[in-house]
């Protein structure tokens, strides 16, 4: 019973490909709020198949698979991949080769990102910009964002990338746990609300989902500078603290 949970536990992983895939098809369809619906399913997975991994202790019971790994490829599909293709498959991005080079730039940083030893830090931070072009794509489509505005957008998040600033990993950061994972739910909920709206979801709504982004970069700056003169230190962590597939 126990591999059984832990082998249902990274089945539940992989399942962010075939989302990933599905993206990909409802991108080129032209269906932008069916991707978003998939973009909400798969941050739902990727927030919660880490506390099932510590709780069915999957990295003991089934040490052959790497789910760090897995995490990563789906998480590279879901959060890098494929909203660069719906951002470029909808007109959201310069026509032509032009927006092929535009997609590529975040996708490159990404691979950098995704491939660092310390992109996810001993204290449970992110390092540099997180890969979070889902979101940027989401805020990109609902705030209708235009091409020029989008280029800026999608370049300076890719120079982010590369700024050593410690940025909050909600489910696993030791300070303001409960309060970032408060914020964090709220703003998935938001995100469902506004998409089920969409293309008329209210102003207020939109821009007041933006609050939750604004703290999360305020957050993760504080605790970046707060750290620096004692970043030996770490907090208790209200979960297990080893490592596992965790998104």
């Amino acid at each position: 019973m126990e591999r059984f949970a832990a082998w249902s536990v990274h089945a539940y992983t992989a399942v962010g490909s075939v989302l990933a895939l599905l993206m990909v098809h409802f991108s080129y369809e032209g269906e932008v709020e069916t991707v978003l619906w998939l973009f909400l399913v798969a941050m739902v997975v990727d927030g919660t198949d880490g506390f099932l991994a510590r709780h069915f202790r999957v990295k003991e019971v089934v040490p052959q698979i790497d789910g760090a790994l897995l995490d990563n490829i789906v998480d590279y599909l879901t959060y890098a991949f494929a909203p660069m293709v719906l951002l470029w498959a909808n007109g959201y991005l310069p026509d032509g080769a032009a927006g092929g080079v535009v997609a590529a730039i975040p996708l490159l940083a990404s691979c950098y990102q995704f491939c660092r030893s310390d992109a996810k830090t001993e204290d449970h931070f992110f390092l540099g910009f997180p890969s979070y072009w889902n979101v940027v794509a989401f805020y990109v489509i609902v705030f209708g964002i235009g091409t020029g505005a989008t280029v800026v957008l999608l370049m300076a998040f890719a120079v982010l990338v590369f700024v050593p600033v410690k940025y909050v990993y909600p489910s696993r950061t030791a300070d303001l746990w409960y309060l970032n994972m408060t914020l964090a739910t709220l703003w998935l909920v938001a995100f469902g609300v506004i998409t089920a709206q969409l293309p008329d979801a209210p102003d207020w709504l939109s821009v007041a989902s933006l609050a939750y982004v604004a703290y999360y970069v305020a957050v993760s700056l504080w605790l970046t500078f707060r750290a620096r003169p004692s970043a030996g230190r770490t907090a208790a962590v209200p979960v297990e603290p080893e490592p596992d597939p965790a998104a």
